[in-house]
């Protein structure tokens, strides 16, 4: 049960700051569901996830309700499609069918998200994953509320680049399927290296397989917190500061904690994970990016960003793991461009590049995350932009990602409204000098090596 003394703590920060468990998600795995008949494996999936989760959304709102916890999302999280509708799916057309019974499943439980058409291919692709990939812009096109996640790479195995290369032309496909609203299909499609089984935050969401039946997951948020907790260390040092960071995280993380056991008691499900990232929004004092100015920048993405981020994203993980019992999911900072006022506003005053955002996820969750491109950029450019970030990922030995929208008819200085926590983008340059050569050639970048020692 919650212990009401300990939220009563964070109700303050709740008024003040815009505290917030950004999520409550519901693994739910689909492996029991495979049958080698379409029909039925769609009757399965539907019956299986409006049974496991008919009152996710009810105890998400008794929580808030009954606490005063902000509770912002109820999502769902499922077992890569891809492996599900391996038997029954003959074509690209038959797992669209999957993604239009999850999207009705969504729809009549009331969740605001679903994670899990998903496809993992770090060493190569079976005919059913590469049917889901080349599925994804009729996909995301004809769905609302499913998102999609490619795995192409990881430390162990190396890049895939052959899926990188297809990826690359699924983003701008998927971009031209939805051009009439900004190209928001890319919105909900993220390609990843390294990525985990137990992350509950959209688009990369899936239920891993070495996860149990059905499992809570956690994402808490807080960036208005932090900021505010960091006003008052402005010009202290920098262990006072890191001493900030951490006991302000610590107690971020305690709500969702408290939360998460709660959720899980009320709903008779494991818990699983707190991710205990910081998630901004574009709403004003609820940013990352003003959280790394009042640390000392004039604007996030001028210099020392990278060193600030570094800091912070360590300090919050250090706060955050003494206060809840199991730590997963990404964790960290996220720095997603249409989802952070401050950061939107460096990028549209050209502080913030597509060059400095990438150097920054080399120490922060997860990467190049929500970024407006010009609609004209080629698939191969977008693919040379994944590769870069599935290496950052597998060289050194954490999660990347890259979603990018491409948002065809509008280039550099429009702005691309994505709507809701998606938030809205101005439309920043990208490198454009051709990498066709390097994304074509075909096979796998080996894995690096990590034992050989002198």
């Amino acid at each position: 049960m919650i212990n009401i003394v300990e939220v009563a703590e964070t109700n303050r920060m709740i008024d003040a700051a815009k505290l917030d468990v950004r999520t409550i998600t519901m693994g739910i795995s689909l492996l029991d569901c495979i049958s080698d008949n379409l029909d039925t494996l769609c009757e399965n999936i539907y019956r299986k996830i409006t049974t496991k989760a008919k009152d996710l959304v009810k105890v998400g709102c008794d929580i808030e309700r009954e606490f005063g916890v902000p509770v912002v999302n109820k999502r769902i999280s499922v077992t890569p499609i891809a492996l599900v509708g391996a038997s029954a799916c003959k074509s690209s057309e038959d797992f669209v069918r999957i993604i239009k019974v999850l999207d009705r499943c969504c729809k009549e439980l009331g969740v605001n998200f679903l994670g899990g058409y998903s496809a993992i291919v770090a060493k190569g692709m079976t005919p059913a994953e590469e049917m889901l990939i080349r599925s994804l812009p009729q996909a995301l096109s004809e769905s609302d509320l499913v998102c999609a996640s490619i795995n192409v790479g990881s430390t162990k195995t190396g890049i895939n680049m052959d899926a990188v290369r297809l990826c690359g032309e699924m983003v701008k496909a998927t971009a031209q399927a939805t051009a009439e609203n900004d190209s928001l299909g890319c919105a909900k499609l993220v390609i990843l290296c390294n990525a985990p089984d137990d992350n509950p935050f959209m688009a990369g969401a899936f239920h891993g397989v070495t996860e149990p039946d059905c499992v809570i997951h956690v994402g808490v948020s807080g960036p208005g917190v932090m900021a505010r907790a960091l006003e008052q260390a402005r010009g202290a040092d920098f262990e006072t500061l890191a001493e900030t960071i951490k006991k302000t995280a610590f107690k971020i993380t305690r709500t969702g904690q408290l939360v998460a056991q709660e959720a899980s008691a009320r709903l008779g499900v494991p818990f699983g994970i707190i991710d205990l990232s910081l998630a901004p929004t574009a709403a004003v004092g609820d940013s990352v990016g003003e959280v790394l100015e009042v640390m000392g920048l004039d604007q996030v993405g001028a210099p020392g960003t990278t060193a600030a981020l570094a800091m912070l994203n360590d300090q919050v993980k250090k706060g955050g793991i003494m206060a809840c019992s199991s730590v997963g999911g990404l964790s960290g900072a996220f720095i997603p461009v249409s989802e952070d006022k401050h950061m939107i506003d460096a990028a549209a005053a050209g502080c913030l590049t597509i060059e400095k955002l990438e150097a920054m996820t080399c120490v922060c969750s997860v990467g190049l995350d929500m970024i407006a491109i010009p609609g004209e950029t080629s698939a191969a450019t977008i693919a040379g932009i994944i590769a870069d970030e599935a290496a950052i990922g597998m060289v050194n030995q954490k999660t990347t990602a890259v979603r990018v929208i491409p948002v065809i008819g509008k280039t550099v200085g429009e702005v691309a409204e994505f709507g809701g926590l998606l938030g809205y983008a101005p439309i920043i340059p990208v490198n454009q000098t051709s990498c066709q050569d390097f994304v074509s050639r075909k096979g796998r970048i080996p894995a690096p090596i990590h034992s050989f020692k002198n």
